[in-house]
């Protein structure tokens, strides 16, 4: 039997793209808004009104100038599945109610559980879904996507990094694939945004959806990005007051959008050196991990790749059995949004792995508060775990 590492004192967390930490900075910026700064920002009369009014508007500016945007662009939401539902119903609605005849929305097969659903809800509208499929790398072919936009096509959805395998699309690349077959393009930025460089007016994406946990913020907030220049139009999911622009109606939530404007402000000025401290912990833990497990698998294109990411598969061991015997350890076996989920992940599946194989794989991912020890200690834990566990189990 395998020696276990020492137990840590406190859990091991290694599961950041399903969520991250909130950076303590962000929450000092967010404790005056929930205690003395508690003014509606919508409430402009009055002085604590005008307070939140104006934090609010420095909080957007910040978001805007992560993503290379105007503040004008920039909608608040209660986090990237939303901003998802807006930027994909709202644009074939207000199409079709403007008699638009263009009726196809195409995506990916590896995108986020949202987008997927979003598309296909519309089939009961009369649009017409058109999911693509990805190479074995993860990646989206060019070439398949131009030849789905031979026929006219009114939106285009490509996820700029994958929420399982962290691979990177050509965001830019298809966005202009897309103009040029006269199609709107929206890009889901939740596990993108403050880990790569993002700019959206030189990308001429059309719509973006980001949320605030995923870069180290508070949950329950996000942003679309709606672009002004040329215009694009949207029918809001719900109605209310008429904030944001009219497409996301309700009061602001003040202390989380200040928040997630404190985050991007931070993911800003670290990103490039987190970038490197991360990739160097990954490489640590996978030098580790090979070594240990030579027969260890590494999905999706490891170049195409945020730092953070590690999806990999351990030939003949069931990922829940590793989990489970290295109870200290926070990884994952795919998307948080799917984990009540027993199939194995279909963004496995869509890159042609086995149902076997997905349910032997782990997604890891390292963040801004992960610490050599911690990747010390998942090593030797995981390489325990897989040397004990039956062939098969």
């Amino acid at each position: 039997m395998t020696e276990p590492p020492p137990r840590p004192n406190r859990p091991v967390y290694l599961d950041n793209q399903a969520t991250t930490r909130c950076d303590p900075r962000v929450v000092a910026a967010m404790l005056p808004f929930f205690t003395e700064a508690y003014g509606n920002p919508h409430s402009a009369e009055h002085v604590l009104g005008r307070r939140a009014e104006e934090a609010v508007e420095q909080a957007r500016a910040r978001v805007a100038a992560l993503l290379g945007a105007g503040s004008n662009e920039i909608v608040f939401t209660s986090g990237a599945t939303e901003a998802n539902n807006i930027a994909i119903k709202g644009a074939a609605r207000f199409a079709a109610a403007q008699g638009d005849p263009k009726r196809r929305i195409v995506t990916v097969a590896t995108e986020h559980k949202c987008v997927l659903e979003s598309v296909a809800d519309l089939a009961a509208e009369g649009f017409e879904p058109v999911v693509l499929p990805v190479r074995c790398d993860g990646l989206l072919d060019p070439d398949v996507l131009r030849a789905a936009l031979e026929t006219p096509t009114l939106l285009v959805s490509i996820m700029a990094v994958n929420n399982e395998t962290g691979v990177i699309q050509d965001v830019r690349g298809f966005a202009a694939i897309a103009k040029a077959a006269g199609a709107l393009f929206h890009t889901d930025l939740a596990q993108a945004a403050g880990k790569i460089p993002v700019d959206l007016t030189a990308w001429k994406v059309d719509l973006a959806s980001v949320s605030g946990h995923k870069l180290y913020g508070p949950k329950g907030i996000g942003t679309l990005f709606v672009r002004r220049r040329p215009r694009v139009r949207l029918m809001p999911l719900f109605s209310g007051g008429g904030q944001e622009r009219g497409l996301r109606s309700g009061t602001l939530p003040a202390p989380l959008i200040v928040g997630l404007g404190t985050a991007c402000d931070l993911a800003a000025a670290e990103m490039p050196g987190e970038a490197e401290r991360i990739a160097g912990l990954r490489r640590r833990l996978l030098d580790r991990l090979s070594a240990g497990i030579p027969e260890l698998r590494i999905n999706g294109s490891l170049d195409a790749r945020i730092a953070g990411n590690l999806n990999l598969t351990f030939p003949a061991r069931a990922a829940a059995a590793l989990m489970a015997a290295a109870p200290d350890l926070c990884v994952s076996t795919g998307s948080a949004c799917s984990s009540a989920e027993i199939e194995p992940s279909y963004v496995l599946r869509a890159m042609g792995l086995s149902e076997r194989e997905a349910a032997s794989t782990l997604r890891i991912g390292i963040g801004r508060f992960t610490s050599a020890a911690d990747i010390d200690y998942a090593a030797a834990a995981l390489v325990a775990a897989y040397a004990d566990e039956p062939a098969g189990a």
